[in-house]
């Protein structure tokens, strides 16, 4: 099985895993928007990437996951929309690729971790000790985003995966 966990959002990112392994974490493909260039998700490169996975291991199930997040407070409006759109698009692909899509919230997967109220850098500073090989792919300090995502896949793995 393939599990695609996702930690949605601009600089959120995917990670593809598969038997208690990374094959590969990616940060989110975006692309430039409008006259100011602002950057949204680039919905036709995150289906590709999954395409790529899913025909690289045809005949193996894909599920998957996605952080399923809300409105924060002190969030301007502007930068809600925007994630929601994210989440939106994320949706769309796994529909059209016919997909199962299963949502977990944060709370859930930190808590397994151990990661409640710990600092932002812990996720990955737990991803690398959890798989050493990939650590590269985990240096800088905005690879959080990378290590959530695996997490996030780690999580279904271990607790959900099992029981669908």
């Amino acid at each position: 099985m393939i599990i695609v966990g996702i930690d949605p959002g601009i600089s959120g990112a995917l990670c593809f895993f598969s038997n208690g392994n990374v094959i590969n974490v990616i940060d989110m493909p975006t692309m430039a928007e409008g006259k100011k260039n602002k950057k949204q998700v680039n919905g036709r490169q995150i289906f590709n990437e999954i395409l790529n996975i899913k025909n690289t291991f045809a005949g193996h199930k894909i599920n998957v996951v996605v952080e399923q997040v809300s409105a924060m407070p002190g969030q301007g409006v502007t930068s809600m929309f925007n994630f929601g759109q994210s989440f939106g698009v994320i949706k769309g692909i796994c529909s059209a690729m016919e997909l199962p899509i299963f949502y977990v919230r944060p709370a859930k997967w930190k808590k397994y971790f151990n990661l409640i109220n710990a600092e932002k850098d812990a996720s990955r500073t737990k991803a690398i000790e959890m798989f050493p090989k990939i650590s590269e792919k985990l240096s800088r300090k905005k690879d959080n985003n990378k290590a959530d995502a695996i997490l996030i896949a780690k999580y279904f793995e271990n607790t959900i995966e099992n029981n669908i």
